[in-house]
């Protein structure tokens, strides 16, 4: 048994290898998209358009225009107020920042004058987390402006922050490790049903019923074929491009992660199997990969934390291999955990897998049994 399943999965390998659509999507998926999603997360702020109408133009006001740089920033404009709405229509600034009249005036004189931000909120992800930059550094200007002519009281307490685990918060650290554990996913379920597809309409699969195999044989073939594939994807990728390239660092064991992904692409394999089964056209095979890929990547923890869902959610995700193996990942490579501290996940990822593997067993004897 062990000889047929080899030589069946060498078999799969060397038709992946004939197939370029499969490997340009295998390299971009473990190169270009990785560096991608890490220099290229929608949740930063990179050079958003500022305008600023100064009408104190006062000390004050000229420190507020200077502390909007980038690269968080674009250089301000300064604009009249007559101009302020139609810019703001014709989109060319995200933020628009209104100084009033003697505003310095009032700051030194103890009162509280206001400043008017409007914000485009059509972009969602620039607006939310610009606004947060604009009223920080509008406060620490305004702050160190006030310290040097009057006395200001210092607070009773102060705030030390200790980022854990990214101490700098940088965005590539995340978008590297995340879209890699989304794309072994993604390839390990799109290869194993695509060669099934391709099997069925090639005519192949009629060659391998009159052979001396059994469905089993021919299933696990596949499985072990493309989950290697992915496999050694993942591993160059996680060295080449993420500690290579992007300069992210490493905290847990390499070999450990690798050792859970291997788990995880059993069970993903799998169903790519049990999807392969059900489609009869590779375009059919494309719209349910979109169903069940989705959910599994925007609902395992990887995008939004778990515990900022549904009760609900949470309860049917836990069934997912995708939510145990995101888990797992993080907790290996941003907080460099040890099997002592992973072990629940491995056994979860474990159970799931061989369920899903009994159930594309079972389809695929059942699928087999009707083309006799």
């Amino acid at each position: 048994m062990q000889s047929k399943i080899l030589h069946l999965g060498i078999k799969e390998l060397r038709s992946l290898a004939r197939d370029p659509i499969m490997m340009v999507l295998i390299v971009y998926a473990f190169s270009l998209a990785i560096y991608a999603a890490a220099t290229a997360m929608p949740e930063s702020l990179n050079r958003a358009p500022v305008a600023i109408v100064d009408e104190d133009r006062s000390q004050l006001s000229a420190r507020l225009v200077a502390a909007f740089y980038p690269p968080h920033f674009t250089a301000p404009e300064l604009i009249s107020l007559a101009e302020l709405d139609a810019r703001m229509d014709a989109g060319r600034d995200t933020f628009a920042l209104t100084i009033p009249p003697d505003f310095q005036k009032d700051v030194l004189a103890g009162r509280r004058p206001a400043l008017q931000l409007n914000v485009d909120a059509t972009r969602v992800s620039q607006a939310f987390t610009g606004s947060g930059y604009v009223q920080t550094i509008v406060g620490q200007e305004v702050t160190a402006f006030v310290q040097r002519h009057r006395e200001v009281e210092s607070l009773p307490v102060g705030l030390e922050l200790r980022a854990r685990f990214n101490p700098q918060l940088d965005k590539m650290w995340f978008g590297s490790i995340m879209e890699i554990i989304n794309n072994v996913t993604m390839l390990s379920i799109v290869l194993t049903g695509a060669a099934l597809i391709r099997e069925r309409e090639h005519g192949t699969v009629e060659h391998l019923l009159v052979m001396p195999v059994t469905p089993f044989e021919i299933m696990i073939a596949k499985v072990w074929a493309m989950a290697l594939v992915v496999l050694v994807a993942c591993g160059l990728s996680l060295t080449v491009v993420v500690q290579g390239l992007l300069r992210v660092p490493i905290e847990g064991s390499v070999p450990l992660f690798l050792a859970g992904a291997a788990l995880h692409l059993f069970a993903t394999t799998a169903m790519g199997i049990f999807l392969g089964t059900l489609a009869r056209s590779m375009p059919q095979f494309g719209l349910l990969t979109i169903l069940v890929l989705l959910p599994l990547q925007l609902l395992s923890g990887g995008v939004t934390p778990q515990e900022s869902m549904p009760a609900a959610v949470q309860w049917v995700m836990q069934a997912a291999p995708t939510t145990h193996f995101v888990a797992l990942a993080q907790a290996i490579l941003y907080r460099g955990a040890g099997l002592e501290v992973v072990w629940p996940q491995f056994l979860a990822i474990a159970a799931i897998g061989g369920a899903l593997l009994l159930l594309a067993l079972a389809r695929f004897r059942r699928t087999i049994s009707q083309m006799v």
